[in-house]
């Protein structure tokens, strides 16, 4: 079967700075995978990678099989992502940022699919609103849906719930289950480790551009009392 991610010797030079050097990773299709580290450890540089937004400058990343350099277009229709930043458009509402985002992808009639991501994440009363009137918590449910519009089999959440509030970090996390549950894989990074622990089957730990620890989740709390225990604990080796 081919995985749902691929990186063979993946390396990303930024002049004197290695933001990764030579990570080898392979995300089975259908896994809740979590992909933790401090600050420029590399997660983002690895993220950008592989959504083609910055390009390696060795090694291969492939996407459902689809190499994110080679088969850019392919690559790109099985990702989506969801980034930290807040980035929106400020001349569209929720509606019709989500239609302009189905555009991107040839989907003329997708209305369906929008109006069950407006309502699972809870923006039914926010529908019509300009993006530049939403609170922080509403722009990020929008950039869920965003990054859902297509249906893509990998889906990246990039500290999703940095800076939301406990309802929609609840039914964000339901919603998702269910989107794994049903195959699609999903990468997951974030500084709650205990979303990692109670989600996530396997867990690459990255410092300073290098994947450290992998291994289930099970075995690398063996010993630990929590997942946080265990990261604290290997990155300070």
């Amino acid at each position: 079967m081919v995985p749902a991610v691929e990186l063979i010797g993946l390396c990303k030079r930024y002049r004197q700075v290695e933001a990764l050097r030579g990570v080898n990773l392979s995300i089975a299709e259908g896994e809740f995978f979590a992909l933790l580290g401090p600050n420029g450890a590399g997660k983002t540089t690895l993220i950008n990678i592989l959504a083609s937004l910055v390009r390696a400058t060795s090694g291969q990343a492939r996407v459902m099989g689809f190499d994110v350099r080679n088969n850019y277009l392919e690559a790109r229709r099985c990702l989506g992502v969801v980034p930290q930043e807040l980035v929106f458009d400020p001349f569209f509402n929720v509606r019709e940022a989500l239609q302009f985002q189905s555009g991107y992808f040839g989907l003329a009639h997708n209305e369906a699919w929008i109006d069950e991501l407006i309502a699972r994440l809870g923006l039914d009363d926010k529908a019509n609103t300009n993006m530049r009137q939403l609170s922080g918590g509403m722009k990020r449910r929008v950039l869920v849906a965003q990054a859902l519009v297509h249906k893509p089999r990998v889906i990246i959440l990039d500290e999703p719930t940095a800076g939301v509030d406990v309802d929609l970090r609840q039914s964000l996390w339901a919603f998702i289950r269910e989107l794994n549950e049903a195959g699609h894989t999903i990468l997951l990074t974030t500084h709650y480790l205990e979303e990692a622990q109670q989600l996530c089957n396997r867990v690459a730990m990255l410092r300073r551009g290098e994947i450290v620890s992998l291994d289930t989740t099970a075995n690398l709390m063996a010993g630990s009392d929590s997942l946080e225990a265990a990261f604290v604990r290997i990155m300070a080796q």
